[in-house]
């Protein structure tokens, strides 16, 4: 008895539904995304080869650029202490603020790159008002060191806690300023900073690229080794 064939079909896979759910998806990650904003203040760090990242969180930062201007600024998740900070600063120097202007400081982003004199209509500018002004930066000179009233208030607001301070020098910023920053540090005795830098990769058969490969490993490298 002959067998019976049974008719071979093509298998066909409807792919509609999985297309659906990966744009549902896709649409998901971009409208939930927060893109980095740009930076307000553009500087061009030096590079170097440290293996260690900046921190993030309760930061007290400077920051030089190329024309020798410095600006002062917190992180925005240290939001008490910037309150602290811009309170003492408006009765050290009888600034008059009113609410609004040290909520110019309180905005996330924010920095200060004036001196006294201009704090008032400065903070009281939007953040896009900003950037289509050129900025004196806060004098640093030695007649006239107001950098040190701001650090002298962040140590005050920070009292008890770790203040992770940071520098961030434009790589053409001259001597000068950096001269004026760390006379305004030395006054209120703070010593010990970070330098944000560029990271470069180590240069391969160097010492430290050895050392390196040793704690990628995970073996332990004393300064001896």
């Amino acid at each position: 008895m002959p067998k019976i064939k049974v008719p071979r079909k093509s298998t066909a896979v409807d792919m509609t539904a999985m297309c659906d759910v990966a744009f549902l998806l896709l649409s998901f990650f971009i409208l939930t995304s927060k893109f980095k904003p740009s930076e307000e203040l553009s500087v061009v760090t030096p590079s170097s080869v440290a293996t260690e990242t900046a921190l993030e969180n309760d930061v007290v930062l400077i920051t030089m650029d190329a024309e020798g201007r410095a600006y002062f600024s917190v992180s925005d998740d240290a939001e008490e202490q910037k309150r602290k900070i811009i309170d003492e600063v408006n009765s050290e120097r009888n600034l008059n603020l009113t609410d609004a202007e040290k909520a110019g400081f309180l905005r996330a982003g924010s920095y200060v790159g004036v001196p006294f004199s201009q704090l008032k209509s400065f903070l009281s500018m939007t953040a896009k008002e900003r950037t289509q002004v050129e900025l004196p930066g806060i004098p640093i000179d030695s007649a006239n060191n107001e950098l040190r009233v701001w650090l002298k208030a962040a140590q005050n607001a920070f009292m008890g806690q770790k203040m992770n301070l940071m520098l961030k020098g434009d790589n053409e910023a001259k001597y000068p300023t950096f001269k004026g920053v760390l006379d305004a540090l030395k006054a209120n005795d703070m010593l010990k900073f970070q330098l944000i830098t560029s990271p470069d990769a180590i240069p391969e058969g160097t010492e430290f690229y050895r050392i390196q490969q040793l704690k990628a490993k995970g073996i332990e490298v004393s300064d001896g080794d």
